[in-house]
């Protein structure tokens, strides 16, 4: 009876080593011919991918599957959790506090485009007519509000503490000759606030999606000359080696991308390679 004891716990040690063999195997990196998903914002990521997808992919063996998110939180918690294989719809500075705050493992692989942050309004044509104590929105999270901040203080509208940089708060504000009133609401929200604002900084991509053209409806607008917030794929670290990774890469940076994106979007978005 011992001996039949001794065997059965054999055979089911066994039959478990076998089962973390698979478990491993499972786990192991995808396969080449798998779709690759890919968390977007709709615009103009979503776009550019759309014309990978429909142009491009399947000449180079990739087969890419898009999602879409209309907000800056889930695309990333989403690749935390392998719902994707990467996300693009970020910039290098975002990404860096979005790790800091919550640890995230990711990795960042190279610029593509630049969406200009802006400043609009339905109620003045230009910043001089900015009236006293004008109600301005901008964007709620640290990054782009540091970008909203600096936009305002580039064309003199405000002055920022020396030393302030792309992190700047209102706290950083030393100078508010109109005595601006700022209201800080989630990216996504700041175009419909300009029927309630004097003026609000917009994200290029919303600004886009809400029928805005940067290049000529923004009072005011981001530089593309060295500007670190181009946007770029990011993927958890270590799967930047994946060969669909790799592919996307090659594609979102090649000639026929760069040709899409600069006829398009008319300097509204802008390549950044």
């Amino acid at each position: 009876m011992r001996r039949l004891t001794a065997v059965l716990a054999a055979t089911t040690l066994v039959l478990g080593l076998a089962a973390c063999g698979s478990d491993d195997s499972d786990s192991s990196a995808a396969s080449p011919d798998a779709p690759l998903k890919v968390g977007v914002s709709p615009v103009p990521h979503g776009e550019i991918l759309t014309y990978i997808k429909d142009n491009l992919a399947a000449g180079a063996g990739l087969n890419l599957e898009i999602v879409e998110f209309t907000d800056y939180v889930q695309p990333n918690r989403a690749l935390e959790e392998k719902q994707l294989d990467a996300n693009y719809f970020q910039t290098v500075p975002y990404l860096e506090t979005e790790k800091q705050a919550k640890g995230y493992q990711f990795t960042a692989l190279s610029p593509v485009h630049i969406e200009p942050l802006g400043l609009y309004s339905k109620k003045t044509e230009t910043l001089a007519e900015l009236p006293e104590r004008a109600v301005v929105a901008i964007p709620n999270d640290p990054t782009n509000s540091g970008r909203a901040l600096n936009l305002l203080a580039q064309h003199g509208v405000i002055t920022l503490r020396d030393g302030a940089g792309t992190s700047a708060t209102q706290r950083d504000v030393t100078d508010n000759p109109k005595q601006l009133q700022f209201r800080e609401l989630e990216a996504a929200q700041l175009p419909r606030s300009l029927d309630d604002t004097d003026a609000s900084v917009i994200n290029g991509n919303y600004a886009i999606e809400a029928g805005l053209k940067p290049a000529t409806d923004a009072l005011a607008l981001e530089k593309a000359e060295n500007n670190p917030n181009a946007n770029l794929v990011v993927v958890r670290d270590g799967d930047q080696d994946d060969p669909r990774v790799v592919k996307l890469e090659e594609l979102l940076h090649s000639a026929e991308v760069k040709t899409f994106i600069e006829g398009k979007y008319q300097g509204s978005v802008l390549p950044a390679f």
